[in-house]
């Protein structure tokens, strides 16, 4: 990944699954793993690589981002390559 974001760069503040932080995390498609959006060890990995293939930098991309995955993403969507999909596809269509 060639973005990398550090909590300070969000928006929203995450919780921290202290517990899993050193499982794998979202490195790329295919990952039927869940995603846990409430956990900030999730979330940054996630927002990275979306903003990496939207080839983005831009704090606005960023906040667009976390905004729909904090109010719009429906929570039926939950695997990571799920949410990376959707997160990718809302923000072109909205870029465009």
């Amino acid at each position: 990944m060639g973005i990398t974001l550090k909590p300070s760069d969000l928006y929203y503040k995450y919780p921290k699954d202290i517990a899993n932080r050193d499982r794998p995390k979202f490195r790329g498609k295919p990952d039927p793993e869940p995603f846990n959006r409430d956990d900030l060890y999730e979330v940054l990995p996630m927002l990275s690589a979306v903003m990496d293939e939207l080839g983005s930098n831009d704090g606005r991309v960023l906040n667009m981002l976390e905004d729909i995955l904090n109010q719009e993403l429906p929570r039926f969507i939950a695997t990571r390559e799920e949410v990376f999909d959707c997160l990718v596809e809302t923000a072109r269509e909205r870029l465009s």
